[in-house]
């Protein structure tokens, strides 16, 4: 996760499989990716952010010929940490992965979860997100600064819902945005939902003021005009979606979100590589290319060992910027 606020904080991106160039149907017998059997868990609800991904993925490497019937199934439950627990409790488990990100991270650290993603397989981080601050289309906030003149007035009457716990990307994103915006952090009335397929229902009901969540999980509500997008939480802005950034808003922040997989402790050498492999052959495939752009995901591919680091400091990172902000 990057973010630039005079805090400094994290940074990064989220999940996938992978495959090479030129890959022919069938190949995957034939360049070692296939993994019969292969199943994939979602540790919040269908049409959040980790569930996007890893469906994407799945079907990426099923069309890219690399393996075949990958199971997609979901596991909600405490930020994500019902399936980290249950994902580690599969020990040597070859044929599960498990989708996570930046949440994940959080959650243990607010959950006190004693199985921590330390005691993981780390697989590959896959992609880099901004989180979006959206509201519904008949809300009285038509620009961001409409938004944050409200909330600068009486932040604890401005439900701001987001599809991760305590610690995760879509808890800690607004609440840099309050402290840019001189608002005390431990003012703010947030209320978290298992991921951002619970926390639409919340926004199109006007049950929250406003939601920050994922950019590739609204894009279809926003074009469809059922959600207003007030802004995006990144450096730059979004090619293709008329949202300023919170910098150009006057909020001296950025934040970016990320996500990746991990699996089960106790793999043996030659199932870890297997598993790195497919997702490595994945992350070169024009299927995968193409679900980047059109999920408004930024590449961020960083996997085996060097994942694992990138998780050890994330996590670290987690911890201080909760304590910097009072959280």
């Amino acid at each position: 996760m990057r973010v630039r606020t005079p805090l400094a904080l994290l940074g990064a991106a989220l999940l996938v499989l992978v495959g090479p160039p030129l890959l022919t149907p069938g190949s995957g017998s034939e360049a070692g990716t296939r993994i019969p059997g292969l199943r994939f868990m979602v540790p919040n609800t269908p049409g959040g952010g980790y569930d996007i991904t890893a469906r994407t993925a799945a079907r990426n490497a099923e069309d890219a010929g690399l393996t075949h019937s990958i199971e997609v199934f979901n596991l909600p439950g405490a930020g994500g940490t019902v399936g980290l627990t249950r994902l580690v409790g599969e020990h040597g488990n070859g044929k599960l992965a498990m989708s996570m990100g930046l949440g994940v991270v959080g959650a243990v650290h607010t959950n006190k979860t004693p199985k921590t993603l330390a005691d993981t397989t780390p697989i590959a981080r896959l992609t880099e997100e901004q989180d979006i601050v959206v509201v519904a289309e008949d809300s009285p906030y038509r620009t961001i600064q409409d938004l944050l003149a409200a909330w600068r007035k009486n932040p604890a009457k401005l439900p701001v819902g987001g599809g991760s716990s305590p610690g995760g990307p879509d808890h800690l994103a607004p609440m840099l945005m309050a402290q840019a915006a001189g608002i005390a952090p431990k003012s703010v009335n947030y209320i978290p939902f298992d991921g951002g397929g619970e926390l639409l229902a919340s926004i199109l009901g006007n049950k929250v003021a406003f939601g920050v969540s994922g950019v590739g999980e609204y894009l279809d509500q926003i074009k469809a005009g059922e959600l207003r997008l007030l802004a995006v939480t990144g450096p730059k802005r979004v090619p293709g979606l008329d949202a300023p950034t919170l910098r150009e808003a006057g909020l001296d922040t950025d934040f970016t979100n990320w996500r990746g997989i991990v699996a089960p402790p106790g793999l043996s050498a030659a199932e870890r590589d297997k598993l790195i492999g497919l997702v490595e052959r994945l992350h070169e495939s024009k299927q995968w290319r193409d679900s980047l752009r059109r999920n408004g995901w930024d590449d961020a591919f960083l996997s085996g060992e060097a994942f694992g680091d990138f998780l050890d400091e994330q996590d670290r990172r987690v911890e201080s910027v909760l304590k910097e902000l009072g959280l």
